[in-house]
């Protein structure tokens, strides 16, 4: 065992047809794309991590021509 626990109390999981509250779909459909964008963001880097080396690392493609092509 590593020495931790998960306070079960503290969160619930329900299908999402069995919300009773919708303040929290509208609370995002308020929000604009852009917002939407950054806070999937914010939570992506939360849990896997942000590292100044890979943000500025772009993918390259370059296109070679076959012989004979």
């Amino acid at each position: 065992m590593l020495g931790f626990s998960i306070d079960t109390s503290a969160f619930s999981v329900v299908p999402m047809s069995a919300q009773a509250d919708k303040g929290n779909l509208k609370y995002w459909l308020s929000k604009t794309p852009d917002e939407r964008f950054a806070a999937i963001e914010q939570l992506r880097q939360v849990a896997y991590g942000y590292s100044e080396a890979s943000a500025g690392l772009q993918r390259v493609l370059e296109v070679i021509e076959r012989p004979g092509g």
